[in-house]
């Protein structure tokens, strides 16, 4: 969200009678095409899964929420409409497949954009991949993946994008199933982005998406990329310390070969005088909507002009030392670095609670970094790669395997350890019992002198820690209880100790005058 200079739409109702009333009148939309506010249920073509097919879907996660390897979490910034949105879809393809996406949308509506390819994305590029692995032709034949819904000019310059992402080499030294893959993601982009043109309820000429997804099937993770979302990995190095590894480029029209692109289709490349560091895509004759990304889906007035929808593909080979990846929106990464990301991920209080702590992070960055600017949509998906089950992932009262021989026989050390253990679990218990029984004697006898003085054991008093102390950083900030909430006065007091809200005091004094008239 903020890509786009576009004008914000009102937001919309959720009436049925508004949305009849919208029905019949379309005059105020940027494309001229129809569009409604419903969103809840943006139907497909082709057989595509409807909502309620995808809801039912097992392992499929599009909200706030956590698995056994995934968690995912999005926030609302201070622009408007939520415009980000997450998907993680576990035995994807098969039992050993996950497929993970974030997609940021900009424009007037690009919260549709982004909801309806977050829907529709993962069931395109799953029926793709199923087809090819059963025997399909190959692109070549089956003619070009670019897209026909550009012009000639644009068209040839994503065919030429297209040819120079296939290397005659790759097939020697690349698993079996990523030729396979890469061309399914070439071809669920292509049908994302003409199903999008030809929505009938869905206006997409100045709103779009991008979107940052990953396959991970085994050790083999296939990344596919679309905009200026971000996708990174946490790694040990040799020293075995924890590293950032980003996985994706920016694609933004500052890189030469994407402004190449753009000017050679008559689009414009340049960044306005109170914001030289950022590039934008305009029309030739006309000074909007000033893209700040090279490639996404939607956005249809540039799309003769340069605007691509043709993903950037990358293989990695996961290996033991790659502990989680992260995907998030520029939300995130305009006021974090990757090493700041991981750190915050790996030091998380659990890993359900991940993706909401970097995004608790974020927003105080914003705040902290940008603090008379409106904080950006933030959305995050982490997906830990648990190549072996460690010790402490096993959940409190599980038994450890590695007591357990595969035979079922249970060795004799280990055995009058874990009974010595029990035996003294047992005394300590006992004791503890008796302590209080004694003490609750103790003040029950009424029998006792009146001089002699019962010392009395009062329990200590467990200081809770200070949420955000001045010496603490973002990420310690975030290591508390996960029930614990962030209230808005909160983050006042302490931006500024020295803010007193007079308001409450005046509301006491009112209240307490009123009871002394009465």
């Amino acid at each position: 969200m903020g890509s786009c200079l576009s004008s914000e739409a009102p937001a919309a109702g959720d009436g049925p009678a508004w949305r009849k009333r919208r029905r019949g009148s379309r005059e105020g939309l940027a494309g001229g095409g129809p569009f409604s506010s419903g969103g809840k249920r943006l139907p497909g073509g082709g057989g595509e899964m409807t909502e309620d097919e995808l809801a039912r879907v097992s392992g499929r996660m599009y909200g706030n929420g956590a698995s056994a390897v995934a968690c995912l979490h999005t926030q609302q910034g201070r622009k408007g409409t939520n415009q980000d949105a997450m998907v993680v879809w576990e035995s994807f393809n098969s039992s050993d497949s996950i497929f993970c996406g974030v997609f940021d949308g900009h424009g007037p509506y690009g919260h549709f954009v982004a909801k309806k390819v977050r829907d529709s994305l993962p069931v395109k590029l799953r029926t793709q991949w199923q087809t090819s692995a059963n025997g399909a032709s190959s692109p070549h034949q089956n003619g070009s993946i670019s897209g026909s819904i550009n012009s000639e000019e644009t068209g040839s310059v994503v065919d030429d994008e297209w040819s120079e992402s296939i290397d005659g080499d790759e097939s020697d030294k690349l698993p079996e199933m990523f030729l396979p893959l890469k061309q399914s993601y070439f071809k669920a982009f292509k049908l994302m982005d003409k199903e999008l043109k030809l929505h009938p309820t869905v206006d997409c000429f100045c709103s779009g998406s991008t979107a940052v997804t990953l396959v991970k099937q085994g050790l083999d993770l296939v990344i596919g990329n679309l905009g200026d979302s971000r996708a990174i990995m946490g790694t040990r190095d040799a020293s075995n310390n924890l590293t950032a590894v980003q996985l994706t480029v920016d694609l933004k029209p500052n890189l030469p070969r994407e402004a190449a692109r753009i000017q050679q289709c008559k689009g414009r490349v340049f960044a306005l005088q109170d914001e030289p560091d950022v590039a934008r895509v305009w029309l030739p004759n006309n000074d909007s909507p000033g893209l700040a990304m090279a490639r996404a889906f939607g956005d249809f007035c540039l799309k003769d002009y340069g605007l691509i929808s043709v993903p950037e593909i990358s293989y990695r080979r996961l290996t033991e030392k790659d502990e989680f990846i992260i995907l998030a929106t520029d939300g995130v990464w305009d006021v974090l670095s990757n090493k700041e990301a991981v750190d915050i991920v790996a030091s998380a209080p659990s890993r359900a609670t991940a993706a909401r702590a970097l995004v608790d992070c974020a927003v105080r960055s914003w705040r902290l970094k940008f603090p008379t600017s409106k904080n950006d949509d933030c959305a995050v998906v982490c997906l830990f790669l648990d190549h072996e089950k460690s010790p402490e992932s096993v959940e409190e009262g599980e038994p450890n395997e590695e007591m357990v021989e595969t035979t079922g026989e249970v060795s004799t050390p280990d055995a009058s350890a874990e009974v010595d253990e029990d035996i003294s679990d047992v005394n300590v218990h006992i004791s503890s019992e008796e302590h209080i029984t004694t003490a609750t004697l103790q003040h029950s006898n009424t029998l006792r002198e009146v001089d002699e003085i019962v010392p009395v054991d009062e329990p200590p008093i467990l200081k809770e820690p200070e949420r955000c102390g001045s010496a603490r950083s973002l990420a310690d900030c975030i290591s508390t209880n996960e029930e614990e909430e962030w209230s808005a006065l909160e983050g006042v007091t302490r931006v500024n100790s020295l803010l007193n809200l007079p308001r409450i005091l005046s509301g006491d004094k009112r209240s307490t005058s009123w009871r002394k008239r009465r």
